[in-house]
């Protein structure tokens, strides 16, 4: 697949996500006056299918959340995830990510997919498999309202790593990062996309090696962009990008992005 090729991908998956986010409202249909039923059904008719579609059409799809995410309940319902990543969503190793001002949508896809074993975790898989759609919202919202701490980069790698996330390598078909996860790294939680910014290099660099040796979280579109993104970047491009991404903040932040 050529660069030009993934940046396209990309783009069309991420409007295609926001307009998925808002479906327009489905047209209501009129009542039809009632008819008198002989005694006995028709062969054939298809009036018992036509009852079944409209129920159908009416139901929540399986899996969505009753209401949208619930800070204060998701605050009740985090203290298991404490001990790994924080009160507050800012763990205290760098192995575990930030939850902290990640979106509320980001965190549920990923627990429904430790939950689904599309996403291999052990220790997750264990923690999500009892959550409802609705535990998950909750948790994402509560974790989005939290603020990420800025991280700091190596002075040494910025200089590559800022080369990579804002223009990526066409030689090696790489798109920008912020292309989907902003100039800022705040992402677009109507795309789908997350918030890399402050996030903890070890962590980042460890997912990176892991799509570049080809593992996956699913096998929609959405999950097969990572995999060909970084499959160009060599083991130094690797450790340069991450560490860039955890310097980066925005200006209000209070610190600079790499010292």
């Amino acid at each position: 697949m050529s660069f030009r090729q993934v940046i396209a991908l990309a783009a069309l998956l991420g409007a295609g996500l926001a307009q998925a986010a808002d479906p327009p409202a489905a047209p209501v249909t009129p009542a039809q006056p009632e008819a008198k039923a002989p005694t006995t059904q028709p062969e054939g008719s298809q009036k018992p299918a036509q009852t079944e579609v409209a129920t159908a059409t009416a139901m929540p799809a399986a899996g969505a959340p009753a209401k949208p995410g619930d800070p204060n309940a998701g605050q009740a319902k985090s203290a298991t995830c404490a001990a790994c990543h924080g009160m507050d969503g800012n763990p205290a190793s760098p192995q575990y990510p930030k939850l902290a001002g990640q979106h509320e949508e980001y965190i549920a896809r990923q627990l429904e997919l430790f939950k689904s074993h599309h996403r291999d975790n052990a220790i997750m898989m264990g923690f999500a498999t009892p959550l409802s759609a609705q535990d998950m919202h909750d948790l994402g919202a509560y974790f989005a309202g939290k603020n990420s701490l800025p991280g700091v980069a190596d002075a040494k790698l910025v200089q590559r790593g800022e080369a990579i996330y804002r223009g990526g390598d066409k030689s090696e078909n790489v798109p920008a990062c912020m292309a989907c996860h902003g100039p800022d790294g705040r992402g677009n939680p109507g795309a789908g996309y997350p918030q890399l910014a402050g996030q903890y290099a070890d962590y980042v660099t460890q997912k990176l090696k892991d799509w570049h040796d080809g593992k996956s979280w699913g096998d929609d579109d959405r999950a097969k962009i990572m995999p060909m993104v970084v499959k160009g970047l060599s083991d130094n491009d690797i450790a340069a990008l991450a560490s860039y991404i955890e310097g980066l903040h925005s200006a209000d932040a209070g610190s600079t992005a790499a010292k």
